[in-house]
């Protein structure tokens, strides 16, 4: 046996798009423990809301992370919504969604770009992110930005897509999923991918549960969680939805679950878009929160489910604003993870669970 060893691993490493800073116990080149290290670039962002009204911290909020923007700014005007009692126009809801399935097929191509890029695959991160700018190229159509969107607000959304951009939208999208399942079909039955990532990183069923794991990392575990169930706003609307999952519980079983995703979000885009209904996207909002008023909401961003919670005190100015976001919810399952794998396939392990670190620590 050999000497236990701590290494330090990030927050500033080549394969890591954040970050992430761990404490690795390791012997003989297996890791038996993991400390995570959280703070790096806190930022302080939810005491912002004591000298900005609700109106305006919807775009502080957005800028909690680049990636996941449309679905903050989604979780905190549906949370101060609920808090005021404010009903939002169909059409604004249908739109939300459509810009939030968006976003998480942005999401999850940037991470295949990079997990590809890091099994050595550059044509395929370029191929990845290349796929990854059509859906950039319909933000800044439909909403002038291409990551920071700003087209959420408390009681609707700012922007219209009108039909003939909605036609577009979705010929767009085919020709995504056409070349996506090119891609993907290569991803997931090469033999040196599978080599490097199943049986890597198990993470049981029961662990899932018990560590309280949500988003693909815990449907990989056969964690059958999706907020997306629970049918609010125009997912309500949907004929039929499942989340993807599987049983396997090791990184292969994560790059697939988030590889399928991206065609499950590009299917509930054409089914919503199919059926918009016409109307406003708005409602005139006045007033502030009552004071003592209270509020919570969940959303299924790209990595998991995102706990948003409010309190109101009679002002323009909220109380307090909290978030807990899904990476905050997964680091005990990503120590867990981590714990009797080789060195060597830590890089790999944590970008299958795709830790957001802005958003964790915020």
């Amino acid at each position: 046996m050999g000497k236990a060893t701590v290494i330090p691993f990030g927050p500033q490493h080549p394969v890591l798009p954040e970050p992430l800073h761990l404490d690795l116990v390791v012997e003989d080149e297996k890791v038996i423990d993991c400390i995570p290290q959280i703070g790096f670039v806190h930022r302080g962002l939810e005491k912002l809301v004591e000298t900005r009204d609700y109106n305006q911290f919807i775009y502080v909020a957005e800028r909690i992370c680049g990636i996941c923007a449309m679905g903050h700014s989604l979780g905190y005007a549906e949370t101060v919504e609920s808090l005021m009692g404010i009903e939002v126009p169909k059409r604004a809801e249908y739109l939300r969604v459509i810009w939030h399935e968006l976003s998480r097929i942005h999401s999850h191509m940037l991470w295949l770009g990079l997990a590809a890029d890091a099994f050595g695959f550059e044509s395929m991160f370029m191929h990845c992110w290349r796929l990854r700018e059509r859906v950039l190229d319909i933000f800044e159509k439909t909403t002038g930005g291409r990551v920071i969107l700003s087209v959420v607000k408390v009681g609707g959304v700012v922007r219209d897509i009108d039909e003939t951009t909605m036609r577009e939208i979705i010929n767009v999208l085919e020709g995504i999923r056409e070349d996506y399942t090119a891609i993907m079909k290569t991803l997931l039955t090469d033999t040196s991918i599978k080599n490097r990532t199943v049986g890597v990183g198990y993470v049981s069923h029961e662990q899932a549960l018990d560590l309280s794991m949500v988003g693909p990392f815990a449907r990989a575990s056969a964690v059958n969680y999706d907020v997306r169930m629970f049918g609010r706003g125009a997912y309500g609307e949907l004929a039929d939805f499942q989340p993807i999952l599987d049983s396997d519980g090791d990184c292969y079983a994560r790059v697939k679950v988030r590889c399928l995703e991206i065609l499950q979000s590009i299917d509930i885009i054409e089914e919503l878009a199919s059926k918009i209904p016409a109307g406003d996207i708005d409602v005139k909002v006045k007033g502030a929160p009552v004071e003592g008023s209270q509020a919570s909401n969940v959303l299924e961003q790209p990595r998991g489910e995102c706990y948003y919670y409010a309190r109101g005190n009679g002002t323009k100015y909220l109380e307090r604003m909290r978030m807990r976001t899904p990476t905050s919810q997964n680091l005990a399952g990503m120590t867990a993870a981590l714990k009797g794998c080789d060195l060597a396939d830590v890089n790999m392990i944590v970008l299958t669970i795709d830790p957001c670190i802005s958003c964790t620590e915020r």
